[in-house]
């Protein structure tokens, strides 16, 4: 598509455009190709004459992504039974009937369920595990966690799912909880102000932490396949706006009496904005992950289909309708590339982190990037340019190579996505975590790709990284058992069950942050296991 905004009035430069912890050596492997150019082998594609179309499609195809990333809902896979049942043996022909004992149900009996429920999800028995603290439902905590972070005032937030948005605060024991009821406003605005008819669907899935008081709340739109789903609604052959416009993002504060002021963040652009969707575009509905970058006052969100921008001191404007002076917000950018048959691929951007410079470091589940915010002067613009347009094909970095470059457009049996979870940014160095390819470490230009090991038998699949300046080390999470992972001095340290516990490690790991001299450990809990959500806070050295 053509990126270029156009809106009446807007200038044209506005382009669119511990004890009892293992331990054990970790290993580096050097990436497949040679790297360190920060991946200056741009000329070798555009000498084949194949030049990158961005968001173009062919004429009356939509833009949209796969769709496909695991995620950290996504089921565990199952694995067979090694003595499947057997079918019960058929009657002998010459059995008689069997006469019920029972009257047959008249009509108004409710029917017997063919299926148990799920058991209760019991509270967690903590363990005692030195330097760490555990919170769980019995301190009012949510059933499920997806993310966590602190505001400058020491106040940890919690993305808490369905069950809303909570905050322990500084000397607490027991969480408190917000949901729709308190001003949560998990869906935009329609162009005269009002809310959206039709079902609200509340779903806290990511948190940043501000000034003191002051969180970034992250919501999921709502579900849907198809047409149905958020990103695809708008577009679809029945725009629903209690779908279309569900999800996004909140700027939350904590008043002195316990009650929330909340300024919404429509992420979309209004009729007239974008050249090639004048009717208006709404493609970001689930925001994975937030990041706070205090420095520039913004608010960085990594969704599904692409990132986008907030202003940090955005007030809020329910009639804007998406007008580029009065929204608060910039959208949309991704490194996308096309891909064979006819697939645009770009997906869910976990990946998100701050770097001194005021760039932005993306990573999504086909390509991530270093968006050049700060680089270019905080213009968003050019800094989408930079990693969309084609002679910055060396800013879309694939950090587990295809075993195609994007010229030659990759068949599927050619492709290796990425899958980034997490990033986090340290000095000059880019950790980041894959939910299915492991951790891998690379500069903040995507060069000199490193693969770390966290041991012969540690998870390959992993959701959170969290680099922590305070001690030099590197925090990692497990996917699918609540396993976390620590490197300092060149060896790791491993919590596991051993140390958490059969039913906290039963959970998964869903988030990480550094706190100055706290860790916040997420755990999401987990269905197949029935096992809820638990908050572990690492104060130990």
């Amino acid at each position: 598509m053509d990126r270029t905004p156009r809106t009446v009035g807007v200038a044209p430069h506005l382009r669119g455009k511990e004890p009892g912890i293992a331990t054990e050596a970790f290993h580096i492997f050097k990436g497949g190709r040679d790297m360190k150019a920060g991946w200056r082998w741009a000329a070798a594609v555009l000498a084949t004459g194949a030049v990158w179309t961005g968001c173009t499609q062919e004429p009356n195809k939509r833009d949209v992504s796969e769709q496909n990333n695991p995620g950290l809902d996504s089921p565990k896979p199952e694995t067979p039974q090694d003595n499947p049942p057997t079918a019960p043996p058929a009657p002998m022909p010459d059995a008689p009937t069997p006469v019920p004992d029972t009257p047959t149900p008249v009509p108004d009996t409710p029917p017997t369920p063919t299926t148990p429920p799920p058991p209760p999800e019991a509270a967690i028995d903590f363990p005692t595990v030195p330097g760490w603290t555990f919170y769980g439902t019995q301190h009012g905590g949510p059933r499920r966690i997806y993310g966590v972070s602190a505001d400058e005032g020491g106040n940890v937030w919690v993305a808490g799912g369905e069950d809303g948005l909570f905050v322990l605060r500084p000397g607490a024991t027991t969480f408190q909880r917000f949901t729709m009821e308190q001003g949560l406003r998990p869906y935009g605005y329609m162009p005269d102000g009002s809310a959206p008819m039709g079902e609200k669907y509340l779903k806290v899935i990511s948190v940043a932490g501000g000034p003191a008081d002051t969180v970034f709340v992250g919501y999921e739109g709502r579900p849907g396949k198809g047409d149905e789903h958020c990103e695809n609604n708008w577009d679809g052959s029945r725009p629903d706006p209690s779908r279309y416009k569900s999800g996004d993002a909140d700027k939350v504060t904590l008043r002195a009496d316990g009650s929330l002021q909340v300024v919404h963040y429509d992420i979309f652009s209004g009729p007239g904005i974008v050249a090639a969707e004048m009717r208006g575009r709404e493609k970001l509905c689930s925001i994975l992950r937030i990041a706070y970058d205090k420095n520039t006052q913004s608010v960085w969100f990594g969704g599904n289909h692409g990132f986008a921008r907030g202003d940090a001191n955005y007030q809020g404007n329910p009639t804007c309708n998406g007008q580029l002076d009065c929204s608060g917000v910039m959208e949309h950018v991704h490194p996308a590339i096309n891909a064979y048959p006819d697939i645009l691929l770009t997906d869910a951007y976990y990946g998100v982190s701050v770097h001194s410079s005021g760039d932005v470091l993306f990573g999504g589940a086909n390509r991530s990037t270093r968006f050049l915010y700060g680089t270019t002067g905080n213009d968003y613009w050019e800094a989408q340019s930079r990693t969309e347009d084609s002679p910055y094909v060396s800013n879309r970095i694939d950090i587990w190579p295809d075993l195609v470059g994007e010229g030659s457009m990759p068949k599927p049996a050619e492709r290796d996505d990425d899958n980034v979870s997490a990033m986090s940014v340290v000095g000059d160095t880019v950790w980041v975590s894959s939910f299915t390819k492991g951790l891998a470490r690379m500069n903040v230009n995507g060069g000199d790709v490193q693969y770390v090991s966290l041991g012969e038998k540690a998870e390959k699949a992993l959701t959170a990284v969290e680099a922590r300046t305070a001690d030099g080390s590197v925090w990692v999470g497990a996917r699918w058992l609540g396993i976390v992972y620590r490197l300092q001095g060149g060896a790791v340290k491993t919590y596991s069950c051993s140390e958490f516990g059969r039913r906290l490690c039963s959970s998964r790991i869903s988030d990480i942050k550094a706190d100055g001299h706290r860790v916040l450990v997420a755990f999401l809990g987990s269905d197949e296991n029935h096992v809820p959500g638990a908050l572990g806070i690492y104060t130990g050295h």
